[in-house]
């Protein structure tokens, strides 16, 4: 049977179900206007510019696990080449990286990389007693370099590499990582700062970790040149010199390893040391390869400030104590490797002088060798 609908009827219904689409049109245009008011205005990372090619040289846990993701985050440098012994290893991670096989070196066929212009900067990340050649290599190919802390094992080789960036006419930076991060930028502008807390009188900095396997490099006095002092306290004297603003003038020292622990047969575990500045600044610093350090501390007339951790890759803190109470600082947590590496890629790029040239790393290696010189001696020594 044949149902017969009534035009009217239909008619009816085609105009309420028209008249419900336009009353719902200007609401959900109204809707979408309140959508798009709500969505938060985020700042979206620059587009990268010129990027400067980089070629590590070492291709060990640091360079590995921190230096090469660290790229990703870079808006100036970008991981273009390997130098290795270990050929496979290198070849591997160049697919992972994205790395094209004609930039992979060894050592023997390193100088070779005078021939690549895409490789514009060397990142020198192999055992300290290495630097100076991997360094000298580097420059006289026509690169400049980025050089991993401690600089060199005296103040001679660094020297030599100074001279050596010097003749290429190529530039030379020492991989002082933190400080290139906000917390301890922040830090140093407070400290030399003398309105809000007036002058800094007293510095504290303590830097160590709880070493491992005995069998590493670092605990070979030949390639690292020394122990705790050479590796991790490298940061605490370096922080009692950003901090103070000045060089030291005097320094005196203690030195200590646990008896017949394997660890430490060639190099020291623990050394404290005090440094003298010309401002009237002393600082008491502590470098440990049997127990974990890691804060940065500054004492003025109207309060003080801490760093700690100080010197960790990440969970940087900052707390400020005056008056009894105690403010905790919140800045970014950057990628500190990612920073460094963008700023001598700048440096590079508009010929100016980086924030931790060799120069830098040469003065912390005199004062290292002095701090030696006081430990074993039981005396001041003058600078």
């Amino acid at each position: 049977m044949t149902t017969r609908l009534d035009p009217d009827l239909s008619r009816r219904r085609f105009l309420k179900a028209a008249s419900g689409a336009l009353m719902a049109a200007p609401l959900a245009s109204t809707a979408s206007r309140t959508i798009s008011t709500q969505v938060p205005n985020i700042k979206l990372p620059e587009v990268p510019g010129k990027r400067l090619g980089w070629a590590l040289v070492g291709l060990g846990n640091l360079s590995i696990n921190q230096i090469m993701p660290a790229f990703a985050k870079c808006q100036q440098s970008k991981l273009v080449g390997f130098v290795s012994g270990r050929p496979e290893k290198a070849k591997q991670l160049a697919q992972v990286y994205g790395v094209d096989p004609k930039n992979i070196y060894t050592y023997d066929n390193y100088d070779t990389v005078a021939n690549n212009p895409e490789v514009d900067v060397i990142y020198v990340v192999l055992p300290n007693s290495m630097h100076p050649e991997y360094t000298i290599r580097a420059l006289k190919a026509g690169k400049h370099v980025l050089c991993e802390k401690p600089m060199a094992n005296t103040p001679q080789e660094c020297e030599q590499m100074i001279a050596a960036a010097r003749a290429a006419n190529r530039k030379l930076m020492i991989g002082y990582r933190v400080r290139y991060e906000p917390f301890n930028q922040t830090m140093i502008k407070m400290a030399q700062d003398t309105t809000e807390m007036g002058p800094t009188r007293v510095i504290l900095a303590d830097a160590g970790f709880n070493i491992g396997d005995p069998t590493q490099w670092r605990l070979r006095k030949a390639m690292a040149g020394g122990g705790s002092l050479m590796d991790i306290g490298i940061y605490a004297l370096n922080a009692a010199r950003y901090l103070s603003g000045e060089e030291p003038i005097e320094v005196n020292a203690m030195m200590h390893s646990t008896p017949n622990d394997p660890r430490f047969a060639e190099v020291e575990e623990n050394i404290n040391f005090q440094l003298r500045f010309p401002g009237g600044i002393l600082a008491n610093c502590t470098s440990s390869y049997g127990v974990n350090l890691g804060r940065f501390r500054v004492f003025k007339p109207r309060g003080s400030f801490e760093l700690d951790p100080a010197s960790s890759y990440t969970g940087l803190r900052m707390r400020v104590f005056r008056g009894g109470t105690t403010e905790e600082r919140t800045l970014p947590q950057r990628d500190h490797f990612a920073l460094e590496m963008d700023h001598f890629s700048a440096s590079v790029m508009n010929n100016t002088e980086p924030l931790t040239p060799g120069e830098e790393g040469l003065k912390d290696l005199k004062v290292m060798m002095a701090i030696y010189e006081a430990a074993r001696s039981g005396r001041t020594v003058k600078l």
